[in-house]
């Protein structure tokens, strides 16, 4: 555990002085790349947790190469530490804080949106007040679904009631009910519905910056392998654009939901692994740049 000097209330607007110390201790060898095969906490039909391998087996596919769009080669930019199944979710935030140890971020391939409260629990610990970018058709702010206060539904109410991030900014949103507006209004979330304006209009200045990808967030016809459906949804321009655009520092990542039972030809793994590369230069530059 870092030595922090200032409180994670204070965390707030510009760097810590804990976050600081934190990120000059990154060097290019510590983007860890990890899979969390587990979907025990989706609402509506399992096969989240049989993602991971596929996701990267498309990185891997000799159909496609290794770049990100600005030239980087990926391939040599993280250490892959293979993919993890729990018994239990309470083993996902000990897994969490093991593989961040030392200075090292992780990128995440999940698994349903549950395993995205757990990782934040612990890049809090280790990265108190960062951002975090939420990109998906869904809130996840329920304060309880179907019974369970750690569905899918809900890793954003546990998040933001526990006070482990200042700001938390959703996009792609189109699906809010009356308590999940409740929510995001009592916790000062920065809703961006997609019915209100393009990407291109969205600030998210420059503080250090976790980022979490719902691949229901992209319009059904660019991702049909999800096992929510949600039509009007981004194209996968739009969302590669916006990512483009970020200056912010990115201490970690996630993609999470999709779902390989629904998927056709092997779009939405394909498309999760061309996001893989954007999130991993992403990462490669914030490096470059400490």
């Amino acid at each position: 555990m870092p030595t922090c000097e200032v409180s994670k209330a204070e965390a707030t607007g510009k760097l810590s002085v804990c976050m600081t110390k934190d990120l000059k201790g990154l060097s290019t060898a510590t983007i860890r790349l990890r899979g969390v095969c587990w979907d025990d906490k989706s609402s509506f039909m399992q096969g989240a947790a049989e993602a991971p391998p596929l996701i990267r087996e498309a990185f891997h596919s000799p159909s496609a190469n290794y770049f990100a769009e600005d030239g980087t080669d990926t391939r040599a930019l993280f250490e892959d530490l293979g993919d993890d199944s729990f018994a239990d979710y309470g083993g996902i935030r000990p897994r969490a804080e093991l593989h961040l140890a030392d200075g090292h971020r992780l990128l995440t391939l999940g698994g349903d949106h549950s395993i995205t409260y757990p990782i934040i629990q612990a890049y809090a610990e280790k990265y108190p007040g960062f951002h975090i970018l939420q990109i998906d058709a869904h809130g996840d702010l329920y304060d309880e679904f179907e019974g369970d206060r750690f569905s899918h539904a809900c890793p954003f109410a546990r998040i933001m009631e526990e006070q482990l991030t200042p700001r938390l900014i959703q996009v792609g949103i189109r699906t809010l009910s009356t308590h999940q507006r409740q929510q995001a209004q009592t916790y000062g979330v920065e809703v961006h519905e997609m019915k209100d304006g393009p990407l291109s209009e969205i600030s998210l200045g420059d503080h250090p910056l976790y980022i979490s990808l719902d691949m229901d967030a992209f319009d059904p016809a660019y991702a049909p392998g999800v096992s929510h459906h949600e039509p009007g949804g981004l194209t996968a321009r739009e969302v590669l654009n916006f990512l483009q655009r970020i200056k912010a520092p990115i201490v970690g990542a996630d993609i999470v939901e999709y779902n390989p039972r629904r998927d056709v030809q092997g779009m939405t793994a394909m498309l999760a692994a061309k996001m893989m590369k954007e999130l991993l230069a992403m990462m490669h530059k914030t490096t470059l740049a400490l």
